[in-house]
């Protein structure tokens, strides 16, 4: 290698520093050994996972606690049909994640070269853009080009293909390498329309809803929720639940919604979780839905028809900038004080039993979570993970999304500790979920990323048991069973903290040894079989 010229794999890793990257999440394979050593001896680390899933929700988690654009990177063929699924729950929880994947050489195009294939094809559909590099010299432009409309407007996933031949081409650095727009965490607070006709609105309407998208989540921007509330004299709240309407975490909202005479969207898709906005719904409300995404425009108007007052082709992010310097003109306390009583209300406690059941391990997991530096807590899809979102609070917090993808909670464990050393982070996950990435656990150990995950044990697909019952009727229940399995033990054998669970008294005890033992730990839990939480 030349002094005045570098591999495209070098121009990679020093774009990505130039941005600010500082963690990529990888697992190794044929085509991307260049980026491997080119990063070596850099400020970039590379966490090697042990499936390419797994890289994608990472980076996901990573993306949701910092700000920044989570950075995922696989091989070729099989490795990047493995993490297409990371990609569809990024595009749901609207999260900002750059997937790089190694690719056949450009010189190979048409001849059949190892793992060939259309690669943009595949991935453009799942994200806001694909790009193929065709020039290493493309390499600092191109990342920084991703890496800024990753974050711009709806935040979502961006994918980049690493032709092999391209990553170790030697051509000379552009000087300087190109700038990265857009902050990684502030509110945006330019390009931000009139806002004169949503205040009147806002200041006109008796009982108004303020509903942010998964971008807006407390997570992402803490007390943001809250300072709006105070500013425009509203419930303030952020959907980011597949059940929507139905969603255990904001316990009654849904009435909210049928007394509701205005619901104002910040980013939020009038989807299938808002019930599509129908008038059995929302009976009376007018709409008011900021989004520059134009599908999801083309869903508000569908589904909204003459309801839509008005549609803001807007960042969702500087609306809501603008708007916590309103002042509120209307005293709606008695109305934000009713749907605050709605939100929290909690679902009924499970029966009682003589074992375990989720309620009661969610309790315990709240009271040792709310006694542990930094606590975050991660809650999986699956009937025990709907209890856990009832249930389980704390300052920050990370949920599978709207995309309604399970399997990700214990990834997420490692984006997160990744992200903030000095959290207590808790995942729950039922036994079906777990099964998805257990490995996990090795690379945990290995890249000393620790984290209490708790299992709820009930030997079977439960979900999925339940719509058997429900649907077809309790004889003809069938392949959904699990064996219960001892997971503590896999756990333990790989290095980590394990504890098998059977008796309520031992909880709480197990999971306080869990957190004390500095290690990826896995808690066993055995609970009663019960369907998830509901609200009338």
């Amino acid at each position: 290698m030349t002094q005045d010229k570098k591999r495209g794999a070098d121009h990679l890793v020093a774009a990505l520093i130039r941005a600010g990257v500082r963690h990529v999440f990888a697992l190794s394979g044929n085509q991307i050994m260049p980026v491997f050593d080119a990063a070596l001896g850099t400020e970039l680390r590379l966490h090697h996972t042990r499936h390419e899933g797994a890289t994608g929700f990472m980076a996901e988690a990573y993306a949701q606690m910092t700000g920044e654009v989570g950075v995922a990177m696989v091989t070729a063929g099989g490795g990047l049909g493995n993490a297409l699924t990371a990609l569809i729950s990024a595009t749901y929880s609207q999260t900002p994640i750059l997937l790089m994947s190694g690719d056949s050489p450009v010189s190979g195009d048409g001849t059949g070269a190892f793992q060939e294939m259309d690669q943009i094809g595949l991935t453009r559909p799942l994200t806001k853009a694909s790009e193929r590099i065709t020039d290493p010299a493309q390499f600092p432009a191109t990342v920084a080009r991703l890496l800024s409309i990753a974050r711009d407007g709806i935040p979502g996933p961006v994918h980049l293909s690493l032709p092999d031949d391209m990553l170790r081409i030697e051509t000379p650095a552009p000087a300087p390498y190109p700038e990265v727009t857009l902050p990684a965490t502030d509110l945006p607070s330019s390009a931000t329309p009139d806002l004169d006709r949503l205040t009147t609105a806002l200041g006109a309407a008796q009982k108004p809803l303020v509903i942010l998208g998964p971008l807006l989540s407390d997570t992402r921007y803490p007390d943001l929720a809250d300072t709006l509330r105070r500013a425009l004299a509203a419930p303030v709240f952020c959907v980011e639940s597949p059940r929507g309407l139905n969603d255990p975490m904001l316990g009654r909202w849904k009435e909210a919604l049928r007394e509701a005479d205005l619901v104002v969207s910040l980013g939020k898709p009038v989807d299938v979780t808002l019930g599509f906005g129908k008038t059995d719904n929302a009976p009376i409300a007018r709409w008011h839905v900021v989004t520059p995404d134009a599908r999801d425009a083309g869903i508000a108007r569908r589904n909204l028809g003459d309801r839509l007052d008005q549609l803001w082709s807007a960042d969702p992010r500087a609306v809501a900038q603008a708007l916590t310097e309103a002042k509120p003109t209307a005293d709606r306390a008695a109305w934000v004080d009713h749907v605050t009583t709605l939100i929290a209300a909690q679902v009924p406690e499970a029966a009682d039993s003589a074992l375990l059941d989720s309620a009661s391990v969610c309790h315990a997991i709240q009271r040792v979570a709310q006694d542990s530096p930094n606590p975050v807590v991660i809650r999986d899809g699956g009937e025990f993970g709907q209890w856990a979102q009832a249930l389980i609070r704390a300052p920050r917090m990370l949920t599978n999304g709207v995309s309604g993808v399970i399997g990700g909670g214990l990834c997420y464990a490692l984006g997160a500790r990744a992200a903030d050393p000095t959290a207590s982070v808790f995942t729950m996950m039922g036994d079906g979920t777990v099964g998805f990435h257990l490995p996990e656990f090795e690379t945990a150990l290995r890249e000393n990323l620790p984290f209490v995950a708790v299992i709820g044990n009930d030997h079977r697909w439960n979900a999925e048991y339940l719509i058997q019952q429900r649907d077809y009727g309790s004889d003809r229940t069938h392949g959904c069973e699990l064996s219960g399995a001892r997971y503590d033990l896999a756990v333990a054998a790989l290095g980590g903290f394990g504890a098998h669970v059977t008796r309520p008294e031992d909880l709480e005890p197990a999971l306080r040894a869990a957190l004390a033992s500095g290690l990826p730990a896995c808690v066993n839990v055995e609970i009663e079989t019960i369907p998830a939480p509901k609200f009338p």
